[in-house]
């Protein structure tokens, strides 16, 4: 098992931690409906990716709603 075998300082210390920091998240407004989406992900409140319709939103709000009531 290694041993540190010198202490290290505040400074070393703080710049190896300086790439830890959290960064924010680059959020983009969609074209359709103009909510604001993470980059390269579908959007969540219509379902268009790139300007094109990739989820069929209805239908899977009907899917969501039936499988509720079955409950």
């Amino acid at each position: 098992m290694g041993v540190p075998r010198h202490r290290r300082t505040k400074s070393k210390q703080g710049k190896r931690r300086s790439h830890l920091a959290l960064k924010k998240k680059a959020l983009s407004s969609c074209s359709k409906c103009g909510a604001r989406v993470l980059q390269h992900v579908v959007c969540v409140s219509c379902g268009s990716y790139k300007g094109r319709q990739v989820i069929d939103m209805v239908a899977k709000a009907a899917k969501r709603k039936a499988k509720s009531s079955r409950k």
